[in-house]
């Protein structure tokens, strides 16, 4: 069985390196080929077989696999053999609406994409409250499974202590620094209207961040996969660039808080239990005329919205007292968001695709219906 990865046009990362290392540990019979970028390329161990994303090569491979595992749009032009499994694992439940339900997108892009949703066999669900919204969006007819995000199983893991010590470790960080994630999402006109420059703003006032909270707080910038190279990083400062860190996943476990916006990662940060602020300088913006919303971040966010830097390092500072105040909100965002994030979703998965992609080109899902995991 041929099966080729993608993930963020070129990582190694996401829900499919989780399914990918799970299909290693059983030792199933298959050939594995990822998608890279050369910017990325140095992230991938060196046993595991590359082909160029976009280049000849990457068509060739996704036109000969057996099984196509994404957690994106693969916006190539390829032609889908009859027989093969297109497996969709998507990255995220959204707060932001998306494809067919934003407000805004640049002319065509839209109907572009809608070719590589034609192709999908199988798309994942993270829980409940976004399966609608996913099937809707996309206008996806077939089959959508909520089995949780398999790239989350780490974040419960009898190995997650174990990681987060590593993972700390390796970025140079002591035991008793405060570890302050941020994670920023991407603005649409920035992307496809900004051009080629350096021109994310960086919002965080760095020197009143250094002057309350002192050098016992490190903050680990991690910005959207669209925006990577659009801040460059001045050296010495408080800031941590870790966006070429391979995988988010590790960057959760070694986090004490996170710092965020609009960004899908909020979700995912939900199963530690640690404690989130929310920097929303640019909320009534992004809200009513970039971007939109699938429901009231205000009344539904497990900590505070702050507006200006210093609100956000007065937040950061009294972050004890905010847990404390947010406590029942979390426990219910948990329970809306992370209920199916129970370590087991790519074993579930698995369970879905594997017979699928082995039966002679024939889906063992009936195209229509909603497979939901027991919960």
């Amino acid at each position: 069985m041929n099966i080729v990865y993608v993930a963020f046009r070129g990582h190694f990362s996401d829900s499919p390196r989780a399914l990918y290392e799970e299909l290693l540990t059983r030792g199933v019979d298959a050939t594995h080929t990822w998608l890279s970028a050369p910017h990325t390329q140095a992230t991938f161990p060196d046993d595991v077989a590359t082909v160029t994303f976009g280049s000849p090569e990457s068509i060739a491979a996704l036109e000969a696999a057996d099984l196509v595992v994404s957690n994106d749009h693969i916006p190539l032009d390829w032609e889908k053999r009859p027989g093969t499994t297109y497996l969709q694992t998507w990255h995220g439940t959204m707060l932001k609406r998306i494809h067919n339900d934003v407000l805004w997108a640049p002319e065509g892009r839209l109907a572009y994409l809608d070719q590589d949703i034609a192709r999908w066999d199988l798309l994942l669900s993270p829980n409940a409250v976004t399966t609608d919204r996913l099937r809707r969006a996309f206008g996806f007819t077939g089959p959508v499974h909520e089995t949780g995000l398999p790239r989350n199983d780490l974040l419960t893991s009898p190995r997650r202590d174990e990681i987060r010590a590593q993972v700390r470790a390796d970025l140079g960080i002591d035991a008793d620094q405060k570890v302050v994630l941020y994670t920023p999402t991407w603005r649409d006109d920035l992307v496809f209207e900004g051009g080629d420059g350096r021109d994310f703003e960086f919002p965080i006032d760095l020197d009143a961040f250094t002057d309350r909270l002192g050098e016992d707080h490190v903050l680990l910038l991690r910005l959207h996969n669209m925006v990577m190279s659009r801040l460059e990083v001045v050296e010495g400062s408080v800031v941590r660039d870790v966006c070429s860190h391979p995988d988010i996943r590790d960057l959760y476990l070694a986090a004490d808080l996170m710092v965020t916006d609009y960004s899908s990662t909020m979700f995912d940060f939900a199963i530690t239990g640690r404690p989130m602020v929310f920097f929303t300088y640019d909320l009534d913006r992004y809200r009513d005329q970039l971007r939109g919303f699938y429901f009231d971040l205000a009344e539904v966010a497990p900590g505070p919205l702050v507006g200006t830097s210093e609100e956000l390092v007065a937040a950061i500072a009294d972050i004890d007292r905010i847990s404390e105040q947010y406590a029942g909100r979390y426990a219910q965002f948990q329970e809306t968001f992370t209920h199916l994030e129970d370590g087991a979703a790519t074993r579930r998965v698995l369970d879905l695709v594997l017979p699928t992609a082995t039966a002679s080109g024939q889906s063992s899902s009936t195209e229509g219906d909603d497979v939901r995991a027991h919960r």
